[in-house]
């Protein structure tokens, strides 16, 4: 089961995913024993990487109704790039062929809100001063998240921009965990 299809495509299911998802308020994704034992198998598929915050109210598989083996996703605090995030976002395009990047942000977002507070203890301290490069003085809840997404959309572009990584391969979206709406930058 190959989904090699086309970054465009690939967002169209992502929207038409969340969708679903506010609709129906439920989960709809294939994860039978079926699907498993395909996975198994064949390998995955993903048609895009989403690259999310840790918080446990942000879970790209529900929010974009997909199965298992359709979403390649890398999560971390605050949805930042490192040299870790790269190099899986990497593997998935280069080896696995998916053909979409997408950073999610998210409202309420703990580490954007403990940047915004100044704070930062001990190993977050990383987290929360690469978040300040990318929102400076924005205190505005759904603006910072914002502004970090776009910020981590170009370093992808940025590091990538020799490897054949094209602008609308790579794109930022904000979920408010309130609604389960996902806002495309």
């Amino acid at each position: 089961m190959s989904n090699r299809i086309q970054a465009a495509e690939a967002l169209l299911r992502l929207k038409a995913g969340n969708s679903q998802y506010i609709q129906s308020n439920s989960y709809t994704g294939d994860v039978s024993s079926a699907i498993r034992a395909n996975t198994a198998k064949n390998g995955q598929f993903p048609y895009a990487i989403v690259i999310a915050c840790s918080d446990s109210r942000v879970i790209p598989e529900i929010i974009f109704s997909a199965g298992m083996g359709e979403l390649f996703t890398i999560r971390v605090a605050g949805n930042v790039i490192d040299r870790h995030q790269l190099g899986s976002i990497e593997y998935a395009v280069s080896h696995l062929k998916s053909p979409l990047v997408v950073v999610l942000g998210h409202t309420h977002c703990g580490a954007v809100a403990a940047t915004i507070a100044g704070e930062g203890d001990s190993h977050i301290q990383s987290i929360t001063d690469k978040i300040h490069k990318a929102i400076g003085d924005e205190t505005d809840d759904f603006t910072a998240a914002s502004l970090n997404v776009k910020y981590a959309v170009a370093e992808i572009l940025d590091a990538f921009r020799h490897d054949g990584l094209e602008e609308e391969q790579v794109v930022g979206a904000v979920y408010d965990i309130e609604t389960g709406e996902v806002y495309w930058n």
